[in-house]
């Protein structure tokens, strides 16, 4: 029921968002519905680089490593933002003091421990349209077919920024059968290791896309929504790799200070069906292009080339296709 956790003695100051009241996937969210929705955008000396993220407690905002350069310029986050383009009366922006990205990530082409976490300035106060997340702790489990939701302003249809925030509906996918579509190579892509989860798309080409990187990969367990993914790499629409957050409680427990966020354990019903999973055919060998970082203007200002974000072209770009469907333009330009 809606009230799953509501008999316990300590419900988790976390994951409630009072306006959220429908989900469905693949279309405008309304105001409010996802009040843990950040977005980070890193300013530097040739323009901007900007990602998605969520608000793990007053002070704390959770994203991937590789929404921020090696070196960090300035470093504000937006929450509370619906519309890119006009009037947002519950938003509230915050500069970033301080950046701890995960000792084991590089800023190279892997994507391994791709986490960081964002200090914020000054505690923010929470209202209906900003909240914290609750994270998944480190026993979680999200069985194959576990219906998850993930969130962005990334390219839509059009290959256009989408100027309202965005939701999806998407099924987990088992590691195993993951690494069938993704093969198991590591020249810059990390393997699908217990660090990462997978999804796909539902129906059609639907999920993340270019500018969607660092978005929170969502499950909801009776009132409470809990992050079980970071958006990390995959295809427009198609399969995504996202760093699994359930593997980073320690590091994430370590690195905040002040008020502690709010961990839950999500165990998925029944069998794993994809415990037992194996190939039907020899793993592919193409390697899908990594998320472009060029953004939107969504500050009105005239934006300059972005930092560096130029991606070299991927080894193969002829994709076998899983779900006999037309395979879409991977996340490089």
């Amino acid at each position: 029921s809606s009230h799953f956790l509501g008999c316990q003695s300590q419900q988790p100051a976390c994951g409630r968002a009072v306006k959220n009241s429908r989900i469905f996937g693949g279309q405008d969210a309304t105001p409010g519905s996802w009040p843990w929705h950040a977005i980070v955008v890193n300013y530097g000396p040739y323009g901007y680089i900007q990602c998605g993220g969520s608000l793990i407690t007053n002070q704390w905002v959770l994203t991937a490593a590789r929404c921020l350069p090696s070196s960090s310029y300035n470093t504000v986050v937006h929450l509370g933002r619906y519309n890119q383009s006009g009037s947002n009366p519950n938003e509230l922006t915050q500069k970033v003091e301080n950046i701890v990205c995960h000792p084991a990530f590089s800023y190279n082409w892997l994507y391994d421990n791709n986490i960081c976490l964002l200090k914020l300035s000054a505690p923010v106060i929470f209202t209906d349209y900003i909240q914290p997340i609750c994270l998944a702790s480190g026993n979680s489990t999200f069985y194959n077919g576990t219906s998850s939701w993930v969130i962005g302003f990334g390219y839509d249809d059009n290959q256009q920024f989408s100027n309202i925030l965005q939701e999806v509906n998407v099924p987990i996918l088992g590691n195993n059968e993951c690494r069938c579509y993704f093969g198991d190579y590591n020249y810059w892509l990390s393997k699908i290791t217990e660090n990462v989860t997978c999804t796909r798309p539902k129906v059609g080409w639907k999920g993340p896309c270019k500018g969607d990187q660092g978005e929170p990969l969502m499950v909801k367990k009776g009132s409470i929504w809990v992050q079980s993914g970071i958006t990390s790499y995959g295809y427009c629409g198609g399969l995504l790799v996202y760093t699994r957050v359930s593997q980073y409680q320690k590091w994430i427990s370590d690195t905040v200070t002040g008020t502690p966020p709010g961990f839950v354990t999500f165990t998925s019903p029944g069998a794993d069906s994809d415990s037992n999973f194996t190939c039907l055919t020899s793993p592919s060998t193409t390697i899908p292009a990594p998320f472009n970082t060029t953004v939107s203007t969504p500050l009105n200002t005239t934006v300059s080339t972005p930092l560096n974000t130029t991606i070299s072209t991927p080894l193969n770009t002829t994709v076998s296709t899983p779900f006999n469907t037309t395979v879409p333009t991977p996340l490089n330009t």
